[in-house]
């Protein structure tokens, strides 16, 4: 059927869950984890919560399933009581209908004599099973019974005693800079149904501030026998006093003083793994340029070089000048020609 199909609740499963009717595995499968996580029970506290993640349960068993999903797009709400591959055996039954034959002893579910004529392929109305009587659509029929089998052989009920997986749980922890070069080890409190709950999480090295870990099973909790979610930790690097950090690049300040730019020189520098460094500055360097040393930024889980160290050099002059200091700069100022407002 072309649209408006509903499922037991009476809501259209499609807007259940915010999806097109066209929508793929994948976009179902990531609009119910992102509600699931929403209204899950454990995690929601609102009274309505758990009626409508049973709603989303019930379209995502139904959605995720090509065939149930394929007979509920055909039948709307009537789909449950269509076992898979019905469609099949009705139009075989339309057919010899249609051709005016009667189903043998070999044909669908009868004997010699038995006559099966099928009006409306939508409802499967005029069903006469060559007993005297009709059955007008499906109400007190349950087809399932048609083919030796009751409903519950294909189709999950609502409410039913299938079961429910928990819901995943995301929650932030944060990460000094050291520990995200050398890793460590962190406390973290979640809520739950029954309390807050304490965990310990390995902070691996060369994690990046944004990066989410996945701990398989301790979301939560599922339902009816239903295996537990998982928790996604976003990782955030608190913020350091002497460097800044971009992907896994780190940046830091150099203060230089007039001399040490304009004639070079080699000065001791913090890294973050809490190493210092000499670094060579070049004669006539400048405020505002940057220096690099490779490979001292944070270290990669895959790329053992990681990223760059990054030292932007400021130039700075005394507040207050000694008299001697003074003259030097009088006397500078007097023989140099240097004039940078008017240098290329």
């Amino acid at each position: 059927m072309s649209g408006g199909a509903t499922g037991a609740t009476g809501q259209d499963f499609y807007e259940v869950l915010g999806v097109p009717r066209d929508a793929d595995a994948d976009a179902i499968q990531r609009a119910y984890r992102k509600l699931a996580r929403k209204y899950h029970p454990d995690i929601n506290s609102d009274p309505s919560a758990e009626e409508r993640f049973k709603d989303l349960s019930e379209a995502y068993d139904v959605l995720s399933d090509p065939g149930a999903r394929a007979r509920y797009d055909r039948f709307g709400a009537d789909f449950r009581r269509v076992p898979e591959g019905a469609e099949r055996w009705a139009a075989g039954a339309r057919a010899g209908a249609r051709r005016g034959g009667r189903a043998g002893a070999g044909g669908a579910g009868g004997g010699a004599g038995q006559r099966f004529g099928f009006e409306d392929a939508e409802g499967f109305r005029g069903f006469d099973g060559g007993f005297g009587g009709g059955f007008e659509g499906f109400e007190g029929f349950d087809i399932g019974d048609l083919f030796g089998m009751g409903a519950h052989a294909f189709s999950r009920r609502r409410g039913g005693a299938g079961p429910v997986p928990g819901a995943d749980q995301e929650a932030e922890i944060q990460a000094t800079l050291s520990e995200a070069y050398h890793g460590g080890r962190r406390r973290v409190t979640l809520p739950g149904a029954d309390g807050p709950r304490e965990i310990e999480v390995t902070v691996p090295a060369g994690i990046r501030d944004g990066q989410r870990l996945r701990l398989a099973g301790q979301g939560g909790r599922g339902r009816g026998g239903g295996s537990a979610g998982d928790l996604y930790l976003v990782v955030r690097l608190l913020p350091d006093p002497r460097f800044r950090v971009e992907g896994r690049d780190v940046h830091t300040e150099l203060p230089l003083t007039p001399w040490e730019a304009a004639l070079g020189t080699t000065v001791s520098l913090d890294t973050p793994d809490g190493e210092r460094v000499s670094l060579a500055v070049p004669a006539g360097t400048s405020s505002g340029r940057r220096l690099r040393l490779r490979g001292r930024g944070l270290p990669g889980r895959k790329q053992p070089s990681g990223g760059d160290l990054y030292a932007q050099v400021w130039i700075m002059v005394p507040a207050s000048p000694t008299e001697r200091e003074t003259e030097l700069f009088r006397e500078l100022a007097r023989d140099s020609s240097f004039n940078p407002r008017e240098a290329a």
